[in-house]
């Protein structure tokens, strides 16, 4: 009867209501997908829904009122435990609107892509490993004073003489800035802290690919040392198995002419589809 009584009173505020809530947890989803914290999340709501079934039935009285009490104590856990969680959505926040950097000319950001196409295909045939980190939105600097720093313009020569295994800056990461500049090589990058990540497939240089683009909006191309694969990591997700012709229509999806400064609702839609879609490309090749 009270659901009946419930539905009868629903009106349009109500069901907007409802829906800013379900977007609400539906984003909070995608910042902890696939790190620690989607694990954490799922045993503390399993635990929490056993824990009031129990109570409910059995009528316990003592553990009614801690279950009621307990919201303080969550106030000051959750942003402890979430705490990389909520670090990332205050940075995509803040990436918004007039906090965001100023990007390259289009021009430029084609030649770049370009440029980082006609590196990676070769990079891929000598099977030197290479890891080139494009800064979008998100700003690198803290990762840019790590490395040396070149302050050059990008070129197919400048890359693969950075990448050459018996130069002093092959081991790290290559940083393209905002103004289209390699700003840095031999940068250090922190390692991706997903339990997902178990597979030995994966080298050093493809974990801190994800771990970048998992606390910023970052674009990073990976060429693997021991097979040549040409990987792109985005939004803490991993692209493999990459020709030349793919890579360049996924660069020029994700940090392209269409890259505003503003990185829209429907152009996080677009990137997740080019990423299920090359997800179930590679599903299909391995089958």
């Amino acid at each position: 009867m009270e659901i009946i009584y419930a539905l009868s009173n629903i009106d349009l505020r109500a069901i907007v209501d409802i829906l800013l809530v379900a977007l609400l947890f539906f984003g909070l989803s995608f910042l902890i997908r696939g790190t620690q914290a989607m694990a954490l999340l799922r045993g503390v709501v399993v635990l929490l829904g056993v824990v009031v079934i129990v109570t409910s039935v059995l009528q316990l009285t003592a553990l009614q009122w801690l279950l009621q009490n307990i919201l303080t104590f969550a106030a000051v856990a959750i942003p402890v435990i979430f705490q990389p969680e909520l670090r990332r959505a205050l940075e995509r926040l803040g990436r918004a609107g007039f906090f965001a950097a100023r990007q390259a000319p289009d021009d430029i950001r084609l030649k770049i892509i370009d440029d980082i196409c006609t590196a990676a295909e070769r990079l891929s045939e000598r099977r030197h490993g290479a890891l080139i980190v494009l800064e979008r939105n998100s700003s690198l600097q803290e990762f840019i004073r790590t490395g040396v720093a070149l302050n050059a313009d990008v070129s197919p020569q400048l890359l693969l003489t950075i990448f050459w295994p018996k130069t002093e800056l092959h081991d790290g990461a290559a940083i393209v800035s905002n103004d289209g500049r390699v700003a840095s090589a031999a940068s250090v990058l922190p390692l991706s802290s997903a339990r997902t990540l178990t597979t030995p497939k994966l080298g050093t240089r493809h974990r801190a690919a994800i771990g970048m683009s998992e606390i910023s909006d970052a674009v990073c191309v990976v060429v693997s040392e021991e097979t040549g694969r040409i990987s792109i990591a985005n939004g803490g997700r991993l692209i493999t198995r990459l020709d030349g012709k793919r890579l360049r229509t996924i660069l020029n999806a994700f940090y392209g002419p269409e890259q505003t400064r503003t990185q829209s609702m429907w152009q996080r839609a677009r990137d997740g589809i080019a990423l299920l879609a090359s997800r179930v490309r590679e599903q299909r090749k391995q089958a």
